[in-house]
């Protein structure tokens, strides 16, 4: 009876952990794509950059504002394995904010 649970425990943790996998590279992803976009690059620059990082089927959006760069990104992520697909996906979002740099002459 003790193995089942904690067959069960193991993949709750696993899960736990994909997740917080996922999110650390979503906010790195964000942070990446204000940073090139702040520096000068374009947003098809920036954004093809953070896919580099970022989970698959992130999506992310670049909104210059004044002297601000905004990045929002979201992913939903699913089960391990396929093990929790009777479970909705996770829904993950981040969002990064860069003072926009001034670029010399």
């Amino acid at each position: 009876m003790a193995v089942p649970l904690l067959l069960a425990l193991t993949i709750g943790l696993v899960w736990l952990l994909t997740l917080g996998v996922a999110q650390v590279r979503l906010v790195d992803a964000t942070r990446e794509a204000a940073r090139a976009v702040a520096r000068g690059d374009t947003a098809a620059e920036a954004v093809a950059r953070a896919r580099q990082v970022a989970p698959a089927g992130t999506e992310l959006s670049v909104s210059p504002t004044g002297d601000q760069v905004v990045v929002h990104g979201s992913v939903s992520v699913d089960g391990v394995g396929g093990l929790f697909d009777a479970l909705p996906s996770v829904h993950l979002t981040a969002e990064a904010v860069a003072a926009a740099e001034e670029v010399p002459p």
